[in-house]
């Protein structure tokens, strides 16, 4: 197979024909992990092919945008802040919780910059924060085995075989409230630089995890023929989507958006040479954003050879920290949550360790929500006991926003 793409009228991009483009790119001849089962559903072709069809939800002025802001913190001269749900929920993506979202970033932006002495970018884990790869593909609940929940754009949370069996038709529902929540991004960003608010942002991010909803996503720039991905303005690699032999790095390593990488424990020196390759042939600063999530007690030991090699293989990344995803354990009462020391305790290592090879720790990766949660412990939630009181995460446990705001302050 190949591409075929055809000009949509009047707007200058042109639109990938989702019937062939998951199949036609590079990223087709290659292996790709954490993929739904969608076990031939009839709706599929027509649904990546309505996708096709609509308007990107961002646009190549604004990833370029973002990218000049990246660009800024990799030179020392701004930082990061992603922050957001671990699992976006589609019912709770209407225009006032995103508002309520981005006010929540807004406020962690403004405390980070007062601390730090640098402006801000801020990028949300939202619009499109819908899929999650996961350890096992099925649990037990009840006695029962049932595919696991791998976000609402593939199944639903409920423990029953019928809504947990994938559904391509979740790809629409995903995709239209993505848009809900992009409009309000984008009006608070206008009504920011209207008034000169110096924080850049914010954006929108997620992990481009289901190919089959970011590939028909693909808008060809009617300018200078530069590839979109026009589902996000920053997204990223996971963990376990990282190998760059992998589909899921062809993706990203053929769009014009600035991309990031998570980057574990396991990955050695050489892998992330390799990727930063890959997704940086250029070396351009603003285009990769490599996010460490090592675990407190593994990042002292995992880290430095990983910056070494970085740095001497000239790629300007922008370094920051995810100090959550290494640090999940479980409470007696089988509660996944996190400990706001030893996340702390990884910051705060990631922070010198940039510092002693004179590199620019450029921020953090937070899962934070905008809800008085107690999912995580620390702060206001003095006691594992009380992690279940408040828990509606639909995956990971999240800092509510007081416990966020001591984070920041204890990383100062």
């Amino acid at each position: 197979m190949h591409d075929r793409l055809h000009r949509s009228s009047g707007t200058g991009i042109a639109t990938a024909d989702a019937a062939t483009a998951p199949f036609g790119g590079p990223w087709s001849r290659l292996p790709a992990a954490q993929q739904p089962d969608w076990a031939d559903h009839e709706s599929l072709p027509s649904t990546r092919e309505r996708i096709s069809r609509l308007p990107p939800l961002v646009d190549i002025a604004e990833t370029d945008r973002l990218r000049a802001d990246l660009a800024q913190v990799a030179q020392g001269r701004a930082s990061l802040l992603q922050a957001g749900d671990c699992a976006e929920d589609l019912g709770e993506c209407t225009a006032e919780h995103a508002r309520v979202k981005i006010a929540v970033l807004s406020g962690l932006g403004g405390h980070m910059r007062r601390l730090f002495g640098l402006n801000v970018v801020q990028v949300g884990r939202m619009g499109g924060q819908f899929a999650k790869p996961r350890s096992y593909g099925v649990e037990t609940v009840d006695g029962i085995e049932l595919p696991v929940f791998r976000g609402h754009l593939v199944n639903s949370e409920e423990p029953t075989p019928r809504a947990r069996r994938p559904d391509p038709l979740r790809m629409l529902d995903a995709r239209t409230a993505s848009e809900v929540v992009v409009r309000e991004v984008r009006r608070h960003r206008d009504r920011g630089r209207a008034t000169g608010y110096t924080d850049a942002g914010p954006w929108v991010s997620h992990e481009a995890l289901v190919l089959d909803y970011e590939v028909p996503h693909l808008r060809r720039d009617g300018v200078d023929g530069r590839l979109l991905l026009g589902s996000t303005h920053l997204p990223w690699l996971g963990e376990r989507t990282r190998d760059p032999g992998s589909a899921h790095t062809a993706l990203l390593a053929a769009i014009a958006n600035p991309v990031a990488c998570k980057i574990g424990p396991s990955a050695t020196p050489e892998q992330v040479v390799r990727l930063c390759r890959v997704l940086d042939p250029d070396r351009r600063p603003g285009r990769l954003v490599l996010i460490t999530r090592m675990g407190h007690d593994r990042i002292g030991a995992a880290l430095p050879g990983i910056i070494e090699a970085v740095r001497d293989s000239g790629h300007p990344v922008v370094w920051v920290c995810d100090p959550m995803h290494g640090n999940t354990v479980r409470t007696d009462e089988g509660h996944k949550t996190r400990h706001l020391s030893d996340i702390v305790a990884e910051a705060r290592s990631f922070l010198g360790i940039l510092r002693r090879y004179r590199l620019h720790p450029g921020g953090f990766h937070l899962e934070v929500t905008a809800a008085d949660v107690t999912e995580c412990v620390g702060g206001p939630v003095g006691d594992p006991a009380e992690v279940g009181k408040r828990y509606t995460s639909l995956c990971d446990p999240r800092l509510n926003p007081e416990q966020a705001h001591l984070f920041l302050t204890a990383c100062a």
